[in-house]
């Protein structure tokens, strides 16, 4: 485990179709395991025309959280807007279960979020960011692109019960250059 960056991301939420405060990406605690598994649950209902139940429970959070941590934006203790679990392994950077809220989405949170997990693994030394996303989510590779990611594997489903219908993984990379180390700082609003 890396030390963690200093919070340098963020964005205003909107209260009741008003502008609101200022949140900033930090780290989830454990105690927030329910909140995570409830937001990423939510934001991958897209899914549920391939996938057989939840994305993900309170015990597979837990487990992701002995391999890397949950960035989130939200009050500490309150409701997630958005989520992201992130780990550096090798000198890699990885992210996956990027979440948010449907009540948030289109503020930029998984832009602001995705910005931060490259900020730290560029500051952790990373030369590259890695994700994963399933090949029938076809909004995904497009959206990644305009970031900066390429396509560079695919692989099986992990867990080809789940399915309704047949998919495949598609690995997406992101090189980081060194300038990509210094503090990054993106303001979103509504």
């Amino acid at each position: 485990m890396t030390p963690e960056a200093p919070r340098i991301q963020t964005a205003t939420l909107p209260r009741n179709g008003t502008p609101g405060a200022a949140a900033s990406v930090r780290e989830a605690g454990r105690t927030e395991i329910p909140e995570l598994a409830r937001v990423v649950n939510l934001a991958y209902r897209v899914e549920d025309f391939f996938i057989n139940g939840d994305r993900t429970n309170e015990r597979d959070i837990a487990d992701h959280l002995e391999h890397g941590r949950f960035l989130v934006v939200g009050p500490a203790g309150g409701t997630l807007a958005a989520g992201v679990f992130m780990s550096i392994t090798d000198g890699r950077g990885y992210f996956g279960m990027l979440s948010v809220d449907p009540a948030h989405q289109g503020l930029g949170l998984g832009r602001l979020l995705v910005n931060e997990v490259e900020s730290r693994a560029a500051g952790a030394g990373c030369t590259a960011v890695d994700l994963v996303v399933v090949n029938l989510r076809e909004e995904l590779p497009p959206w990644y692109h305009k970031l900066g990611y390429r396509e560079t594997g695919v692989s099986p489903f992990p867990d080809p019960a789940k399915l309704k219908m047949p998919a495949h993984c598609i690995t997406m990379s992101k090189p980081l250059a060194p300038s990509r180390a210094g503090a990054i700082t993106q303001e979103v609003t509504p």
